[in-house]
């Protein structure tokens, strides 16, 4: 691959611009870089707000002097990626955006040593693997500690990373069953006036894990695993009481168990069992003046071998590009009534 960096070049009654171009020297490959009719250099200049054209298996970024370090990363984003298709990997238009994330935040990193952990291969056969430098090290620590607890904002992978983690210790036999759970904060004032019974009124709150499972798993699967207790999902009041030995057991929205609560369910986990533990202490949903459990283990765990923590931030909240634009829209938008 060959590469001019920052040539000069002046347009008539425009800015100055500064040109990088850069030279592939696989055509299918490059191919492949640039997407079809060149949809991953068109999200790639709107992300980070380049000028990006290819003619042949060659693209010419251009930037104004003073956003030249946007010209870089976007050379740099090209790099990596087209390393990581000469190494056999596949590229999604997605993964341009999470490139993106990984150099802005750290210059130095490997896109390809981030992107290369396959977690699993989805029933679609889409294969699982982390985004950030963040979701690497969550996955190093749910396979090196039996308690791992990773706490941060919605969107950033926290449960869908641990379940695609049980989905594959089960796949591979490391244990015998899955233990999927959460608290059903809301019900104690809402359950009654929900329809069916027991097990149908609290189904709504398990909802999301039922969405990471299908996700990776045929409807069929997860029928006849639930049916044959291989996995089950269940609120955290039916953990009370139970050993659970060579489990993969998730605790998610952890940040809305009391500290009893959250002391019940680590206390359940058996032999050749691991637990996850996730949630967001930003979106605590305890009644006034309840403590939550996962903000009380984080003070008391804190050092205990065996146990993990790790935190996501907004890097790692894995959104579609134009999400992100509403999100800054309506921050510009509530900042200007201020």
């Amino acid at each position: 691959m060959h590469v001019d960096v920052f040539e000069k070049e002046v347009i008539p009654e425009q800015t100055e611009l500064i040109a990088t171009k850069l030279e592939f020297d696989d055509g299918q490959l490059a191919s492949q870089l640039f997407g079809p009719q060149n949809q991953h250099l068109k999200l790639l200049g709107e992300r980070i707000d380049v000028s990006i054209q290819s003619r042949g298996n060659m693209v010419t970024i251009r930037a104004s002097e003073e956003d030249a370090d946007k010209a870089t990363l976007a050379g740099q984003v090209l790099t990596q990626l087209y390393a990581m298709l000469k190494k056999g990997k596949n590229l999604y238009p997605q993964d341009v955006d999470f490139a993106c994330r990984v150099l802005e935040r750290q210059p130095s990193a490997d896109v390809g040593e981030v992107f290369k952990d396959d977690v699993y291969a989805t029933a679609g056969k889409r294969t699982i693997s982390p985004k950030s430098l963040n979701q690497r090290e969550y996955l190093d620590a749910i396979r090196k500690n039996d308690l791992t607890l990773g706490i941060g904002p919605a969107g950033t992978g926290k449960t869908y990373l641990a379940v695609a983690m049980a989905v594959g210790a089960l796949a591979r036999r490391e244990v015998k069953r899955i233990v999927l759970t959460r608290p059903a904060v809301e019900a104690g004032e809402k359950l009654g006036f929900l329809p069916g019974d027991l097990a149908e009124k609290i189904n709504p709150y398990l909802r999301p894990l039922y969405d990471a499972l299908h996700d990776m798993l045929d409807f069929a699967r997860v029928q006849d695993y639930q049916e044959t207790g291989i996995i089950e999902v269940a609120p955290l009041a039916f953990m009370r009481g139970r050993t659970l030995n060579d489990a993969f057991i998730i605790l998610d929205e952890a940040q809305n168990t009391t500290p009893e609560q959250m002391k019940m369910f680590l206390t359940r986990l058996g032999f050749g069992s691991r637990a996850v533990v996730t949630g967001d202490v930003t979106q605590i949903d305890l009644p006034r003046h309840s403590s939550s459990g996962l903000l009380h283990a984080r003070k008391i765990l804190q050092g205990v071998k065996g146990v993990k923590f790790v935190t996501f931030d907004e890097y790692d909240v894995i959104r579609h590009p134009l999400v992100g634009r509403i999100v800054r829209a309506y921050d510009k938008y509530e900042a200007g009534k201020e």
